[in-house]
């Protein structure tokens, strides 16, 4: 029997959607980018009225996740920003709870409150997922190639596209930025991703009075099908604030640069003092190794042993105990985080 044709519609929808599935390819690099500021802290000051304002630390680390195919394409993206801020009392005791962890933009969701000052009335979860919508199936020089505008002082590159200008109100050079950052780190991983997860953790806890510290651990995987890593990337932006308690200024120049353990590499300085005689980012890689072709439980199920109070997780098995012997809680607890949040 002879075959109707399809009608002209229906096969040019079909084509459309086998253009636009092959577009996203498979995913063989991932990579985590940061772009980390504390320039939005400050010293004491003294407001219209005459009265002193105590020091407030930030840290601002714009995080991207991301995976590539092998024309360099973003296959998966995930962007996120943590704004942590410290408080402190004029005596220099500090008055932010320190033991409760930080949250990023997007796990505060409406409650940012960015939706009431918005042109558009979207909140920054809503504007950060539009923004990472444009940005897959694009090479990471399209994505620096994008138009922009500066609509004020504190707003230097809005999106100046047809296809972004309704929905995306928010700066974005970091966001970019951070995504080459990804793309040069970027690692190989194994066939058969299809899910990419971020999990972090934000510890204020390290802070003394007048020298404020913001750890956040990250972890960017790619899971299968079948919920196991295929590719995983652990990192840590350690953010240290000092302050001069004698002038109740900084005692660092804000505009330094803050980089992550693996961007310090020898020079974090572990080396020295190591058991195995192996730097951070040298344990970190080969932990991201005994994590590939397992799921999110059984890497959370690793054996582990405290060596002291500051060391209270590390692996106690046959193929990890000569490699790794830093404590290693928060990156099961972030990778955990990324399975349940991958999409």
């Amino acid at each position: 029997m002879k075959r109707a044709a399809l009608p002209l519609l229906v096969l040019v929808t079909v084509l459309a959607l086998a253009i636009s599935s092959s577009a996203k390819g498979e995913p063989v690099k991932l990579g985590l980018g940061h772009v980390t500021s504390i320039a939005k802290s400050q010293g004491l000051t003294v407001d219209a009225s005459g009265k002193a304002v105590p020091p407030m630390a930030q840290a601002d680390s714009v995080i991207a996740a991301v995976a590539f195919d092998k024309d360099g394409r973003i296959v998966h993206v995930n962007l996120d920003t943590a704004q942590t801020k410290i408080n402190f009392n004029r005596d220099w005791t500090i008055s932010t709870d320190i033991t409760v962890p930080g949250q990023t933009k997007k796990e505060l969701g409406d409650a940012y409150g960015m939706r009431r000052a918005s042109s558009i009335g979207k909140e920054w979860f809503e504007q950060i997922a539009e923004f990472e919508k444009w940005m897959v199936g694009k090479t990471v020089d399209e994505v620096k190639a994008l138009k922009v505008k500066e609509r004020d002082a504190a707003h230097p590159a809005v999106p100046d596209v047809p296809e972004l200008t309704s929905s995306v109100t928010i700066t974005v050079q970091d966001y970019i930025a951070a995504v080459e950052k990804a793309w040069e780190n970027a690692v190989p991983v194994k066939a058969g991703g299809k899910s990419l997860g971020f999990g972090h953790d934000i510890s204020l806890a390290s802070s003394k009075p007048g020298a404020p510290q913001v750890d956040t651990t990250l972890a960017a995987t790619l899971f299968d099908d079948e919920g196991k890593v295929v590719g995983v990337v652990l990192d840590v932006i350690q953010s240290k604030i000092p302050y001069d308690t004698k002038t109740s200024q900084l005692a660092v120049d804000p505009k330094a640069p803050i980089l992550s353990k693996k961007e310090l590499k020898d020079n974090y300085g572990m080396r020295r003092a190591s058991a195995i005689g192996k730097e951070w980012y040298e344990q970190a890689v080969e932990l991201e190794k005994w994590m590939i072709g397992k799921t999110a439980a059984e890497i959370q199920n690793l054996k582990v042993k405290q060596r002291d109070a500051s060391h209270v997780a590390v692996p106690d098995v046959p193929e990890l105990t000569s490699l790794v012997t830093i404590t290693v809680e928060k990156y099961l607890a972030a990778l955990g985080e990324a399975y349940n949040g991958a999409n």
